[in-house]
């Protein structure tokens, strides 16, 4: 199938600029960096290579050196060959967008760059990547690939275009989990504003399905700090509601402890679960959020 056959033309170029910024972010955090931080979940020997300066030793097969002289490194199937999806929440809570974040991106915008540059990274690694895309159901679905143009791929699922609506994390993961198929990491990127409970059940699911979990929390700054102050009118972005105005200042310290007794608790199920949490608001550099991923893998796996 063409691109031309599910995208329509005057799309092509937001792509092309999507794929073109995905590689910049990217190259310029790879910059200096000598080799990949990743190692597979998998104990499953499959080959041999060279041994190259910066290779760990403790991965030398020293059998091999003793009969010929020359050092290999061991690889195992799950180096080669790591599997991912990124799940992306598309809900109208998604829509906000601050004057403070990067470029004046809504948190959608946000999401898309950045899961287009963690694509582009894994792509690069050859490791197959697939993407699902969620509000109250599952919108989009892109099988895993490993081969570069399959970016294009990925990038006309993040663009696609479908109603806002409200979302049930919970519920979408339980749905998400037969989707997935055998042992992968999971790369989620979401507001995670909704009901914790449901979540925390289903990050538990997750995780019982040896699945490995990155849960990524995107916030707007002004949704961290609320600066807002005299009278001001608040929009429901989930569900048709009538627009309300009310005094900033009457709501700011109720609203700032509703949101850290919120954070707290889905840290909280986050670490029940043994889930990486990576808290992001949208006025950090892609090239940060970058970093904080690669860090966060390897900690998944040491």
């Amino acid at each position: 199938m063409r691109i031309l056959d599910f995208v329509k033309p005057k799309e092509l170029s937001r792509v092309a600029r999507l794929q073109m910024l995905a590689r910049e972010v990217v190259e310029g955090y790879c910059t200096g960096r000598h080799r990949s931080p990743h190692k597979g979940f998998s104990v499953e020997f499959k080959e041999h290579r060279q041994y190259v300066q910066g290779d760990e030793l403790k991965n030398i097969d020293w059998k091999v050196y003793g009969k010929s002289d020359r050092l290999y490194i061991r690889q195992y199937e799950e180096e080669t060959n790591l599997r991912c999806t990124i799940l992306v929440d598309q809900s109208g809570s998604m829509e906000y967008g601050g004057k403070r974040s990067v470029d004046g991106l809504t948190k959608r915008e946000y999401v898309v760059r950045l899961s287009a540059a963690i694509a582009y990274f894994l792509l690069g690694q050859q490791d197959p990547v697939g993407l699902i895309t969620f509000d109250h159901d599952v919108r989009q679905q892109v099988p895993l690939r490993s081969r570069p143009s399959h970016l294009r791929a990925i990038l006309t699922g993040l663009l696609a275009n479908h109603d806002r609506r409200e979302t049930d994390l919970g519920a979408v993961f339980r749905k998400v989990i037969s989707k997935i198929g055998r042992r992968s990491l999971v790369v989620v990127l979401s507001d995670s504003m909704g009901d914790l409970e449901s979540l925390s059940r289903s990050l538990a699911q997750l995780r019982a399905s040896r699945h490995e979990v990155i849960f990524f929390q995107i916030l707007d700054p002004d949704e961290r700090d609320f600066p807002f102050s005299g009278r001001i009118q608040f929009k429901d972005l989930e569900q048709v509601a009538p627009e309300q105005t009310v005094e900033a200042g009457v709501l700011a310290e109720a609203y700032r402890e509703k949101l850290a007794e919120h954070n707290a608790l889905l840290k909280e199920a986050c670490r029940r679960s043994r889930v990486d949490l990576v808290q992001v608001t949208t006025d950090e550099p892609f090239v940060d959020v970058l970093h904080q991923y690669v860090s966060a893998r390897r900690r998944l796996t040491r």
